[in-house]
């Protein structure tokens, strides 16, 4: 029998009965799978469970995007790598968004089993793994300061309510200099958002053509400060690519460098605070992370999955052969 083990955190956004538990064990078994739970107890605890954990054929993490960030970052420092998955259960669960998730944790469960194992890219900045996002400024760092409280409360609510309170701070503009494709610019900016995903800050498709197997990441500079622009590029996610929105600059890329003229303060990464601060940030990609995932999505994410189901052209070949006939 296979042996799956599942790592629940108990602490994640969500107020949840843990009697769905006992379903996943049933259905983990009724999948060949011999499963074990494990509940984490700290931050950093889902790190070090899979860093230590011994070989075994599937680890399931349960919870918000920073609980998978855990299990990544676990995972990488092991010498073999296991076969991670996730299961949504946090506040945004952009991460389960985008993989192809629902609301209904158990039906969840049942589709990943069904699911299809997938390599991806994981980004660093500084060495530090993210899974789908990273930044600073502006609007950042409401991810990791929203009250705990209110997440359990609220739930996405209380994102609105501390972003609404952010939209009327005075907004603030960095000074930096950045390297991206062979070419270095010079700027005062209010936020960088980077990431490898299509569902981010609870909006699906914020960029268009996004994908996990590329080999890039998506990179967004702002030098917007006033509200009124801030509101206009807003009404602009609903009807075109953010990436085209002016005060925006769009890159796609494998590597960034950044240079603040200060000591950066905080900065964010899936959705929890990076603890190293300094004045240099280095991102670049992991390649062929493999992953297990519902079927759902994969079409939309990964580049090979969309070859495989690109019609074939039946007519192409039918008109070189009259070509040919006619030539002869």
């Amino acid at each position: 029998m296979k042996k799956c083990v599942i790592i629940y955190n108990p602490h994640s956004g969500k107020k949840v009965k843990t009697n769905f538990l006992a379903a996943y064990v049933d259905i983990l078994l009724d999948n060949g799978y011999d499963p074990e739970v494990i509940f984490s107890k700290y931050k950093g605890h889902i790190k070090n469970i899979v860093k230590a954990l011994p070989e075994c054929d599937l680890v399931i993490s349960v919870g918000g995007d920073g609980t998978f960030n855990e299990a990544v970052t676990g995972n990488l420092e092991r010498e073999k790598r296991l076969l991670l998955s996730h299961i949504p259960l946090g506040t945004t669960n952009d991460i389960g968004a985008m993989f192809g998730y629902g609301n209904d944790i158990v039906e969840n469960l049942k589709s990943l089993m069904n699911g299809v194992e997938k390599n991806i890219d994981i980004c660093t900045v500084n060495k530090k793994p993210f899974v789908y996002v990273s930044g600073f400024g502006k609007f950042m760092t409401i991810p990791f300061e929203t009250s705990r409280g209110s997440k359990k409360r609220l739930g996405k609510l209380a994102y609105f309510l501390d972003g609404a309170k952010e939209f009327f701070n005075p907004t603030k503009l960095h000074e930096l200099t950045y390297r991206v494709n062979g070419e270095e610019y010079k700027g005062l900016f209010s936020f960088i958002l980077i990431s490898n995903a299509n569902h981010i800050a609870g909006i699906n498709n914020f960029y268009n053509n996004v994908y996990l197997d590329d080999g890039k990441f998506e990179v967004l500079f702002c030098n917007l400060t006033r509200r009124q622009d801030v509101i206009k590029s807003l009404l602009y996610l609903t009807t075109s690519d953010i990436s085209k929105v002016p005060g925006f600059y769009f890159y796609k890329t494998d590597k960034l460098e950044i240079e603040f003229s200060n000591e950066t303060s905080k900065w964010c990464i899936d959705g929890e605070e990076l603890e190293e601060k300094t004045t240099t940030y280095n991102i670049e990609m992991i390649n062929d992370f493999s992953i297990m995932l519902p079927k759902k999505n994969i079409e939309k994410l990964f580049i090979d999955e969309k070859v495989k189901s690109k019609p074939k052209n039946i007519v192409q070949p039918l008109v070189e052969k009259v070509k040919s006939i006619i030539k002869k």
